[in-house]
């Protein structure tokens, strides 16, 4: 920015400064009185070429005008008047008025000179202070720049480990299910066999057991590497969600038969769904309620309409519930609530339902649970069409 233009006097201050010098010092003069009136004219001239050349021709001229008239009217003879009256009064005049047009011109170029100097000046220093702050600029920008470059370069090493991560997780197991295959039907049958002696039975029955639970780890993590790949495929339709519901409690029943389950869920409720992955979340979520709830309380599935076209399915235990700390972090990878867990959870079953309910356009929450006791775990889905149908 540059800073205010000089300011200069005005047009009426020059003209009183012009009339007055010479006034002033014709005062002095009738006051001190003696020397030659010829030689008052030095005086004035002066006064006339300073204000020429400080403030130009027109203030130059003024000041001859004023000082002619004041030496003649008080200093040339006859006295107190305003006459020509002599050669002398001729040569005066000429004096003044040439003086004046000289010293004032070259006054008027001198100072034209001055203003366009000051306004180049002034120029010039508004546009190096605008080219430093353009180099400023442009350095902060080299900054930022550089900055970015670091960033997007972190950000790509972060995607690609991340790439690296999933697909070796998913190719490790992917190769571990085959031998865990392998042990998990030799011990089976080798537990089912009865001419062996017990011990033995007992032992294979343990190590299909392990094997089991390993096998569903290696699923459970299959499963998150291609959720948190995009490479589920899902396949979207009209899915009856009570039938979804009945057989996930069938499925439960098969390892729980003594669980009671209350089904509240209206026929003919349709969500947009795939079927298999709809059941593996409801699967999911009843295992998670059976493992830690008491044996003698039941579960709950209750399902209604919720806002902006959701359906929103309940699933409800009497057990524990879950700590003020773990309600936001138990949708993370390996999160385990700290009681009533038998061992048997792989620590990934909730994330993968957050997976799979979002990549059905759906969310997953914790909600408050009836009377305040057990524990609730929520999910939404799209509701179909009032006039859809379920595929045969």
């Amino acid at each position: 920015m540059t800073g205010p233009p000089r300011r200069t006097p005005g047009t009426v201050v020059r003209a009183i400064v012009a009339l007055g010098a010479p006034a002033a010092l014709t005062a002095l003069l009738v006051k001190v009185g003696g020397g030659q009136p010829r030689d008052y004219v030095f005086l004035y001239l002066g006064i006339v070429a300073a204000l020429g050349v400080a403030w130009g021709l027109v203030a130059a001229l003024l000041a001859a005008a004023a000082s002619f008239l004041l030496v003649d009217y008080f200093f040339v003879q006859p006295l107190h008047t305003l006459t020509i009256a002599s050669g002398e009064d001729v040569i005066n005049l000429v004096v003044f008025f040439t003086a004046a047009g000289v010293v004032g011109g070259l006054g008027s170029r001198r100072r034209t000179s001055q203003l366009r100097a000051e306004a180049l000046t002034r120029q010039v220093q508004a546009a190096n202070e605008e080219l430093a702050r353009l180099s400023r600029e442009q350095a902060e920008a080299a900054k930022v720049a550089v900055r970015l470059a670091r960033t997007e370069q972190q950000v790509r090493l972060l995607e690609e480990s991340d790439r690296v991560r999933r697909e070796f997780l998913a190719t490790v197991s992917h190769e571990l299910r085959t031998p865990l295959a392998g042990v998990l039907t030799t011990t089976t049958v080798l537990a089912g066999r009865r001419e062996l002696p017990a011990a033995v039975r007992d032992d294979a029955a343990s190590v299909a057991e392990q094997a089991r639970r390993l096998n569903r780890l290696v699923g459970d993590m299959l499963d998150m590497a291609r959720i948190e790949g995009n490479t589920l495929d899902l396949h979207l339709e009209h899915v009856d969600l009570r039938q979804a519901v009945v057989a996930a409690v069938d499925r439960l029943h098969q390892h729980a038969p003594g669980r009671t389950l209350d089904i509240d869920v209206a026929a003919d409720t349709l969500v947009v769904a795939d079927w298999d992955r709809l059941g593996q979340i409801l699967d999911n979520l009843l295992l998670n309620a059976n493992r830690f709830a008491p044996a003698a309380t039941p579960i709950t599935v209750r399902a209604q309409s919720g806002a902006r076209d959701m359906v929103v399915v309940r699933v409800i235990d009497r057990g524990p519930g879950i700590a003020d700390d773990l309600r936001d972090h138990v949708f993370e990878h390996f999160v385990r609530g700290p009681a009533g867990d038998d061992g048997s959870g792989t620590g990934l079953g909730l994330a993968i339902v957050r997976g799979l309910v979002e990549a059905q356009a759906g969310r997953v929450w914790v909600d408050e649970p009836e009377g305040g006791v057990g524990t609730c775990i929520a999910f939404s889905l799209p509701a179909a069409p009032a006039d859809a149908e379920v595929p045969a």
